[in-house]
C-alpha cells in the first residue's frame, strides 16, 4: 500500500458493484500512454466499470459534503500495483479541476437506488452521450478469490498531463466482497472509452460498505519504474 502522504480527501464507499471483463492485453495497451504497460492476469489485460456512493465526503479545506455518487470505468497496469482510468463520471462540478492533471473526470446524472435486495444504478453524461443502466441483486459474503484480489487491492491511479506522468495515492480498509447476480445491463462506456465491446458475462463482485477510505495528494513522476516499463518489473 502506498504511504498516506497528504490525504486531501476522505470518504466511505457504499453500494460499490465491480463488473469486469478480460481483454486482449495489445487492445488496452493501444489506449495507455507509452510509460505505461498494462497489468495481466491469467494472460489477459481486465477492465472494470464500477459505480458506487461516496458518503461522509471529506476535502482539505471544503466543508462536509453530502453524499456523491460515482462511477468510473479502468484498467490495472503495472508500477506498483496501479489503475489507469479511461473515465471518471461524477455529480459534484468541482471535481472537474482533477483534469488539469489529466484525471477523465465527466459530469453526469448519476442515481443509487436500493429497493429490498435490488440495487439500481444509472447514468448518463451531460456531454459526449455516454451511460449505463445496472441492476443487480447482491447475495451472500463470499471469501476473495486471486482475481478479486487482484482486481480491488489497488494503491495508486496514475494520470498523464503536460508531459509528465502523475501518481494518486489511495488507500482504504479490508473490504468484505459479496456474490452478485447481474439482472440487467445496458452501457456504451467502454465504448466511449475506445474499447470495443465487452465479451461474455462480466466477473462480478459487491461490497456494501468501505468505511475507510482516502484518496492523498497528487505528484508528478519521471516513470512509475526503476527499469524500462517495456522490459516488464514492478518497482
Amino acid at each position: 500500500m502506498v504511504a498516506n502522504r497528504v490525504p486531501v480527501l476522505r470518504a466511505r464507499w457504499l453500494t460499490q458493484t465491480f463488473l469486469s471483463w478480460p481483454y486482449a492485453a495489445a487492445t488496452v495497451q493501444a489506449l495507455l500512454p507509452e510509460e505505461l504497460v498494462v497489468d495481466e492476469f491469467e494472460d489477459a489485460a481486465w477492465v472494470t466499470l464500477t459505480p458506487l456512493l461516496m458518503a461522509d465526503v471529506r476535502v482539505l479545506g471544503v466543508p462536509a459534503l453530502p453524499t456523491l455518487a460515482e462511477t468510473n470505468l479502468r484498467t490495472y497496469v503495472r508500477g506498483g500495483d496501479a489503475v489507469w482510468f479511461f473515465s471518471l463520471d461524477v455529480t459534484w462540478p468541482p471535481l472537474l479541476a482533477g483534469r488539469v492533471l489529466g484525471v477523465p473526470y465527466h459530469l453526469a446524472d448519476l442515481r443509487v437506488r436500493v429497493t429490498g435486495d435490488t440495487v439500481r444504478y444509472t447514468g448518463a453524461r451531460r456531454t459526449g452521450g455516454a451511460g449505463y443502466r445496472l441492476v443487480v441483486r447482491p447475495g451472500a459474503p463470499a471469501g476473495p478469490t486471486e482475481l478479486d484480489g487482484w482486481l480491488t487491492s489497488r494503491w495508486r491511479a496514475y494520470s498523464r498531463r503536460l508531459g509528465l506522468l502523475w501518481e494518486t495515492p489511495v488507500g482504504h480498509e479490508s473490504w468484505s466482497p459479496a456474490t452478485v447476480s447481474v439482472e440487467a445491463l445496458e452501457q456504451t462506456v467502454t465504448k466511449a472509452a475506445g474499447l470495443p465491446p465487452p465479451r461474455g458475462r462480466p466477473v462480478a463482485l459487491f461490497s456494501r460498505s468501505v468505511d475507510h477510505a482516502w484518496v492523498g495528494a497528487t505528484r508528478p513522476l519521471r516513470s512509475p519504474y526503476t527499469s524500462n516499463p517495456r522490459q516488464g518489473g514492478r518497482t
